[in-house]
């Protein structure tokens, strides 16, 4: 038989979607799954013209020098498992190309695990879930660069395609797809918070009706706040209960679950010294709406003031907070990729991450357009909001973003990454903090010494007489 171009390994939703994109796009495709019984069925329902392996040395045989393996499966132990009984059966120059949802560390342990045995190995994020796998993912590969230009013919075919070219690009080395998708995934947790936040400010606040909010975020869909999660975001609302003929959504629990990359952002932000405070309230939001018998218990003991009563008059200025604070998850998410580059030694980026999340991704949206533009013009850009186009927007909302907080915070609504994002623009506009307090205290009981505004050097007070404290 005529060896395939590319195996993909592991056949859940994404990777049978991706199988399919390649084969649409006239590469031969071999499949394989450890359950030999699913490649079969996939194979009799939608895989005519792939060639389904039901080992993976039948699989591995299938496959044109050097062999191009695409990897599917569960992040973790699983992926372990898989690399272990796969790499004996490649050659040298054979390239594996890892698409879990992994964390990057693990990439840099697996990388040279792989590499010593002359096995190329590139960690590779993608979004747009089933339907960007089928249609045209955002592809974020990393790694040694002559294995990607090995494999960029296949990838650049099966991504998303805009005006400015396919959605994929070399990233940089060792993990530095995983470390960009991972952000992804954190700047995706902002923006969906932030959405549920102005959800709940027209729901509750306003006593808009369903269809009222919905026609909202349809016409917000229609300008400068135009992505995919504004856009699933109207169309969610526009869903009824088959069983109540209600609106669906009234019907789903307020229980928001997660997979962890949400938190694994916030962490390495952490880790990296980069305050990315709209991230870390999505992901402590979701964390708080998984304690739903906790907050009906609260619910019957505390008490605080009722939603009702945000004027609708607001609407313009509940846009204007929307946009900031989701520039505020973008903005953040860039200032990770700066810091991890430097600290890494990734080299990314940042236009082109932009460009390639323009297509096929979850946080595709209308403000990566200028964003791409705003790094095209000034590579090493300290922060978003010093762009010109967005010290504009800035000057233009903040006080829209500042009077939805208000009107929420007085009438106890909770919008976490709301106001998180004004704080995070506060803080960056206020030349002097009070931290000159903390950074007292932490002298005052631990001699931490501080630095002074008149003169160089590390100074320390006595504060107290300790020979005569008991």
């Amino acid at each position: 038989m005529e060896k395939c171009d590319i195996g993909v390994i592991g056949l859940a939703v994404m990777g049978q979607n991706l199988a399919l994109n390649m084969h649409n796009k006239c590469f031969r495709t071999a499949v394989y799954n450890r359950t030999a019984e699913r490649t079969r069925a996939f194979i009799e329902q939608r895989g005519d013209g792939l060639y389904g392996a039901e080992s993976l040395e039948e699989f591995v045989s299938a496959l044109a020098r050097p062999r191009k393996v695409l990897l599917l499966v569960k992040a973790g132990p699983a992926v372990d498992a898989t690399l272990d009984a796969l790499i004996p059966l490649l050659e040298p120059g054979d390239i594996v190309m890892e698409s879990g949802n992994s964390h990057f560390s693990d990439t840099d342990r697996r990388q040279p695990e792989v590499e010593k045995m002359g096995v190329h190995f590139i960690g590779m994020g993608v979004s747009g879930g089933e339907y960007g796998a089928l249609h045209g993912p955002s592809i974020m590969p990393g790694g040694r660069r002559e294995a990607y230009e090995s494999v960029e013919p296949i990838l650049t075919r099966i991504a998303a395609q805009t005006a400015d070219g396919p959605c994929c690009a070399y990233l940089g080395s060792g993990s530095a797809g995983h470390f960009v998708k991972m952000v992804h995934n954190g700047i995706e947790y902002g923006v969906m918070q932030v959405l549920a936040e102005a959800y709940d400010v027209m729901r509750r606040g306003m006593g808009l009706s369903n269809d009222r909010i919905q026609a909202v975020f349809a016409e917000w869909n229609q300008g400068e706040l135009a992505s995919y999660l504004v856009e699933i975001t109207a169309d969610i609302l526009s869903r009824t209960d088959d069983e109540t003929g209600d609106p669906l959504v009234e019907a789903i629990l307020d229980e928001a679950q997660q997979k962890g990359t949400g938190k694994w952002t916030s962490q390495a932000a952490l880790d990296l010294g980069v305050p990315v405070p709209t991230l870390t309230a999505a992901v402590d939001a979701r964390i708080l709406s998984a304690m739903k018998a906790q907050r009906v218990r609260h619910a019957q003991r505390l008490s605080g003031p009722d939603p009702a009563g945000v004027p609708e008059t607001l609407l313009g200025d509940l846009a204007d907070a929307v946009y900031l604070a989701v520039l505020a998850s973008y903005a953040q998410g860039m200032h990770v990729f700066q810091a991890a580059s430097e600290e890494k030694g990734y080299g990314l980026d940042r236009s082109v991450i932009a460009r390639i999340w323009k297509g096929g991704c979850i946080v595709r949206s209308a403000l990566l357009d200028p964003i791409q533009k705003a790094y095209e013009a000034e590579p090493g850009l300290e922060s978003l909001l010093l762009a010109p186009h967005f010290s504009a927007a800035y000057a233009q909302r903040i006080g829209g973003l500042r009077r939805i907080a208000e009107a929420a915070c007085s009438r106890g609504l909770p919008v976490p990454a709301l106001s998180a994002s004004l704080a995070y623009l506060d803080g960056l506009r206020t030349e002097r903090l009070p931290a000159n307090l903390i950074q007292a205290q932490r002298d005052y009981f631990g001699a931490h010494t501080y630095r002074r505004v008149d003169r160089e050097g590390d100074f320390h007070t006595e504060w107290q007489d300790i020979h005569n404290v008991i």
